[in-house]
């Protein structure tokens, strides 16, 4: 006898194509900021620059919020009445502390390279990875936030603001590589990194706000 999925009992048509579409959002967000982290990782080690290692370990964090929006819409799909729970509550407090850590980290680094007077010996990579990535995270967001004003949910319009922050940075290492590249303007590089730090405290700021709204919620 066939398994019957409780979502196509109690939602329409259209709200499980929706919810369909958002998952698989989801999991491009995934595989594409896995992919763009150890890219932009590894072409910061080479490259020796932080603006862009900061950017590949931004990746990492933002993997950790398109996983707690997947487990959710897979939930939602298992069973439609189901309300927030504890995991994305823990997953927002995680992505908080991954965003504040970050923050930390890049302000060593950064105060590192100033001691040092290090400069970055390329920055071809950053260019065309933050290049590729405004595309690629414009067309997510408006994807995103069309799917998620439909269903009303905002753990999903949530994660598309997770984005637009990743388009931000994206623009940050962009004009942080060109202005490099063209002028070999002095500690351009440290100027972005702390471009990426005022994001990455601010986002993990908004993390910690959206749990505790979704605590006061189920309280």
């Amino acid at each position: 006898m066939k398994e019957i999925n409780p979502l196509e009992i109690s939602v329409p048509e259209k709200v499980r194509k929706l919810y369909s579409f958002a998952l698989a959002l989801a999991i491009i967000t995934v595989v594409y900021n896995l992919a763009e982290g150890l890219v932009s990782v590894f072409f910061s080690l080479k490259g020796e620059t932080l603006t862009l290692f900061g950017f590949g370990a931004d990746s990492f964090i933002e993997t950790i919020s398109a996983l707690g929006v997947t487990q959710m819409i897979v939930r939602i799909k298992m069973n439609p009445d189901s309300d927030k729970g504890r995991f994305e509550i823990l997953a927002l407090k995680i992505t908080g502390w991954c965003f504040y850590v970050l923050a930390g980290i890049l302000a060593l680094s950064a105060v590192f390279d100033v001691i040092e007077g290090h400069q970055p010996t390329s920055t071809v990579p950053g260019i065309i990875i933050a290049l590729i990535s405004i595309l690629c995270m414009w067309a997510l967001i408006y994807f995103k936030l069309s799917v998620g004003k439909k269903l009303n949910s905002a753990p999903i319009i949530a994660d598309a603001k997770c984005s637009q922050v990743c388009l931000y940075m994206s623009l940050v290492l962009l004009a942080a590589s060109a202005l490099w590249w063209f002028f070999k303007i002095p500690y351009i590089d440290i100027a972005g990194t702390a471009a990426l730090i005022y994001f990455s405290v601010k986002e993990g700021h908004e993390a910690f706000e959206k749990a505790e709204g979704i605590e006061e919620c189920c309280d």
